[in-house]
C-alpha cells in the first residue's frame, strides 16, 4: 500500500501544478488592483505606491510571477497578506481548524443520519418509513444551505432565543462552561450543512443497498442460515457503501462550497470567510492559498477513498 499512496501523491503532483497555474492566471487576468486603495489614499505617495508595486512583482509578466509564487510555496513562503497585513500561512492556520471542525462534525452527523436511515428504508422498500425518508431527503437536498441556515436563526435564536446565531471565538468562561458555550454555537451550522449533505447521502445509500439484496451471494447468505443481521451488515452494508465511499469523496468541494456560505451566515471565523473577505478586498495571495488548499484538501479526500475501498472490498488489491 505504501507503493501506491507514493506513486498516487506523484500523480497528483501535476494535477495540483495545473490547478495552480490556471488560478493564478484567472487572478492575475480578473479586474481590479490589491493596490487599489493606495492610489486613492492622498497621505501614501507616489513612491511609496511605485516601491510596494516593484517590491511584490504586481507589474511583472503572469509567468513570472507564477514562478516566483511556487519557488515561494515550495520554500514554506505563501505570502503576504495585503489586507491583514500578516503572513498568509498565519493567517489560514488561524482559520483552518475551525472550518476542519464544522466540516467534519457535519458530515460525522450525515453519515450518521443517512446510513442507518438509508438501509432501513431499502430494507423495507415502498413502506411509510421508505415513502417518509424519501419524502424528507427530498425536501432537505432541495433546499439551499444559506436558507435553512436562516430558518434556524429565526426559530432558536430570534423567537426562541435558544442557540445564539453569531460564532464567538473569545468566550469569557472556563472549565465544561467553555466547553457548553462552544457546542451551542456550533449547532446550528453543523446541523444546516450535515442535514443538508444527509439528505443525499440518504438516497444513495438506499440505492446502493437495494442493489446489492437483490445479489445472489446474498441470497446464499441467507440459505445458509445466517442471522439477518449479521448478513445486512457483513454482506449488504460493507459492499453497498464502495459508491458512497465515492460519493463522499467527490462531494467534498460542494461540502467546502457550502461552509463558505455557512460561514458567512453564522459569522464563523473560518477558512471560507476568510476567502469571501479576501475576494471583497482583491487579495490575491489569499485567494490563491485559499483556494489551493480547497484542491489539495480534494485530492487528499480522493485518495483517501481510494485506500477505504481496499478495505470494503478485499478484491481491490493495491498495485
Amino acid at each position: 500500500m505504501g507503493k501506491y499512496i507514493l506513486r498516487r501523491l506523484v500523480i497528483a503532483v501535476p494535477s495540483l501544478l495545473g490547478i495552480s497555474l490556471i488560478l493564478f492566471v484567472l487572478l492575475a487576468l480578473a479586474p481590479g488592483d490589491p493596490f487599489s486603495e493606495l492610489a486613492t489614499n492622498a497621505n501614501v505617495p507616489p513612491e511609496a505606491r511605485a516601491a510596494l508595486r516593484v517590491k511584490f512583482g504586481i507589474d511583472d509578466p503572469v509567468l513570472i510571477r507564477y514562478v516566483r509564487w511556487l519557488v515561494a510555496m515550495l520554500h514554506g513562503d505563501w505570502g503576504f497578506s495585503f489586507a491583514s497585513r500578516i503572513n498568509v500561512d498565519q493567517l489560514i492556520l488561524q482559520r483552518v481548524p475551525t472550518t476542519l471542525f464544522v466540516v467534519g462534525s457535519s458530515q460525522l452527523l450525515a453519515l450518521a443520519v443517512a446510513l442507518p436511515v438509508g438501509v432501513y428504508a431499502a430494507m423495507r422498500p415502498y413502506s411509510i418509513f421508505d415513502q417518509i425518508a424519501n419524502t424528507v431527503a427530498f425536501v432537505g437536498f432541495s433546499l439551499p444551505t444559506f436558507f435553512t441556515g436562516l430558518l434556524l436563526i429565526l426559530i432558536f435564536s430570534v423567537n426562541l432565543g435558544w442557540l445564539p446565531f453569531v460564532y464567538r471565538a473569545d468566550i469569557a468562561a472556563t472549565g465544561w462552561h467553555w466547553y457548553w458555550e462552544n457546542f451551542k454555537q456550533v449547532i446550528m451550522p453543523v446541523a444546516v450543512l450535515g442535514l443538508f449533505q444527509a439528505a443525499s447521502y440518504t438516497r444513495y445509500v438506499r440505492s446502493a443497498v437495494l442493489d446489492v439484496i437483490r445479489l445472489d451471494y446474498v441470497t446464499t447468505a441467507r440459505s445458509k442460515g445466517l442471522n439477518e443481521g449479521k448478513v445486512v451488515v457483513k454482506h449488504v452494508v460493507r459492499n453497498a457503501l464502495i459508491p458512497v465511499v465515492t460519493l463522499v469523496a467527490l462531494q467534498m468541494p460542494a461540502v467546502f462550497g457550502g461552509a463558505i456560505v455557512t460561514e458567512q451566515i453564522f459569522r464563523i471565523p473560518g477558512i471560507g470567510s476568510l476567502l469571501i473577505t479576501a475576494i471583497l478586498a482583491n487579495d490575491t495571495p489569499v485567494i490563491m492559498a485559499v483556494t489551493f488548499v480547497f484542491a489539495c484538501l480534494v485530492v487528499a479526500f480522493n485518495l483517501l477513498a481510494d485506500i477505504i475501498y481496499g478495505w470494503l472490498d478485499p478484491r481491490i488489491s493495491y498495485r
